[in-house]
């Protein structure tokens, strides 16, 4: 049984390498255009993609959300 007002953690990770628009995406691990495994790095759990796109950027300052499981923090 779920607490009430649990917050939800999901596990993000960013892809190592960068896109042809040279930014690193970040994704859900539940994603379906997950990197290989060689190619991505943990970030950890979050409750939005919005700290971990924080978090991507500390090392990858073009990091973008993945369009597919984290809209909310991609920029076209």
């Amino acid at each position: 049984r779920k607490q009430e007002g649990a917050i939800h953690m999901t596990v993000y990770y960013v892809d190592r390498r960068p896109d042809d628009d040279g930014a690193h995406l970040v994704h859900r691990e539940i994603c379906t255009h997950m990197p290989l495994l060689q190619h991505r790095e943990l970030l950890g759990e979050f409750p939005s993609c919005e700290p971990a796109l924080a978090l991507a950027k500390q090392t990858f300052p073009r990091a973008n959300g993945c369009y597919y499981c984290s809209q909310a923090c991609h920029v076209s």
